[in-house]
């Protein structure tokens, strides 16, 4: 039996906008209406809200701070105006900006909620698009278990490989992009981003890559279609690597391989080189000396490593927002460079050059909002009006936290030596960018 809230019985004694503006010490600075015919801020404000629906309300309540924010506004119960869905990126530098709440006293908060009606403290269930939360999973399985690692990499990465198509571009690209001059494209960027990898391991024609958690395949098309080698791309996204094994019968390129399989399932080794782009979001903090171990076995002597990911600002390890955790990253976990360079030292590597290109990355979620307004009816038919939003209001928060330094993004490079300490490495990098 399902239990279901009866809102007849409850009547709401204060008025939304009234309830909102008594928690702005400064005043309401954008344009705020509801269902119940309140309104506050100013008139002329470019940025308004809209609360549409008592379930929207409930979502507010029973989910204070980004996820119930997040919920309302997936489902379509909050409306923002004054920005598109697709780039929501001003009203949230605006809102940002200008919006301080206060913290309400005890007493004053239970006024607040029996004012605004104690049946809208029953939680409304999620969004399609919201994931399971975190003790759910553990029911399911243990966390980065390889049955957990697949569910979680289906729910981000199986959405639609049209709808990729749209956001990403031709590139199919889904990690930072590296523009070399101010005027570069994003597809520019992401051509330089792969060449900037492919120097740094020092790949050479008849060389052999490992790339863990391959995507759709640009690395490791691009490594055999301009560096000659010989390359194996893993992803446990059946979607993904469907579609880079269509593209790499599609190019002709010998040399180039696919598998739909986790990363752990490589046995080949002695490899000249293994990248990692955006795989270790996923690994586990706690994973890292099993994870940085198991590429080091990969590698020959001499053997290089780029870890390309995103990092904190510190050293702790932190799970992501609970947005980002139900909406696009289940398990995501975060740390800082300095530990992914201990990890990788402790493994046995010695790490020979280290960058923060955080910019980068802010760049690249602009080109991929821009990508999404300029095809937004075709996504919103793919997938959903609800899915497009919630990658239009992630992409949008995360370009902001790059900006402000709230997340960076690091390239670590490191060698396997030999016995003797050679590390086959040139005095002075030689690569460009």
């Amino acid at each position: 039996m399902t239990l279901t809230p009866d809102r007849t019985r409850d009547t709401t004694t204060l008025r939304i906008g009234d309830a909102l503006a008594s928690l702005m010490p400064h005043g309401l600075p954008f344009r705020f209406t509801a269902y119940d015919g309140s309104e506050t801020g100013p008139e002329d404000c470019p940025i308004r809200l809209h609360l549409a629906t008592e379930r929207g309300l409930a979502y507010l309540l029973t989910a204070p701070g980004d996820l119930g924010m997040a919920r309302a506004y997936v489902a379509g119960d909050l409306e923002l105006h004054g920005a598109h869905p697709g780039d929501p990126y001003p009203a949230m530098v605006f809102l940002l900006n200008n919006l301080r709440f206060r913290r309400p006293r005890p007493a004053e908060a239970v006024r607040l909620l029996r004012g605004l009606g104690i049946s809208n403290l029953l939680p409304p269930p999620p969004p399609p698009q919201e994931h399971l939360p975190r003790w759910r999973r553990t029911v399911e399985g243990l966390r980065h278990s390889r049955s957990r690692d697949a569910a979680v990499i289906q729910h981000h990465y199986d959405v639609s490989n049209a709808f990729y198509e749209m956001v990403l571009g031709p590139s199919m690209t889904y990690t930072c992009a590296l523009y070399p001059h101010e005027a570069a494209t994003l597809e520019e960027a992401q051509t330089a981003k792969y060449d900037l990898v492919c120097q740094k391991l020092g790949l050479r024609p008849g060389q052999r890559l490992l790339d863990v958690g391959c995507g759709w395949g640009g690395m490791v098309r691009h490594a055999v279609r301009e560096y000659g080698v010989r390359a194996i791309g893993v992803t446990l996204s059946a979607a993904q690597a469907s579609w880079a094994q269509e593209a790499i019968a599609a190019e002709g390129l010998e040399g180039a391989e696919i598998r739909h399989a986790d990363y752990r399932s490589v046995t080949e080794s002695g490899f000249d080189a293994v990248s990692s782009i955006g795989l270790t979001e996923h690994i586990g903090v706690r994973n890292y000396p099993a994870y940085f171990g198991f590429l080091r076995e990969r590698l020959r002597p001499g053997g290089r490593l780029l870890n390309h990911c995103i990092t904190r600002p510190t050293n702790q390890a932190t799970a992501t927002g609970a947005f980002i955790d139900r909406y696009v990253f289940p398990d995501g976990e975060l740390t800082g460079s300095g530990r992914i360079v201990t990890e990788v030292e402790d493994a046995g590597l010695e790490v020979r050059h280290h960058e923060n290109i955080r910019e980068h990355y802010a760049r690249t979620l602009a080109g991929w909002c821009q990508n999404l307004v300029d095809n937004w009816d075709e996504a919103v038919a793919e997938v959903g009006i609800g899915t497009a939003r919630v990658w239009g209001l992630y992409m949008a928060s995360s370009r902001l936290a790059f900006e402000r330094n709230e997340i960076q993004l690091h390239h670590v490079l490191a060698v396997r030596t030999d016995e003797r300490g050679g590390a086959d490495f040139p005095l002075r990098p030689d690569w460009r960018g």
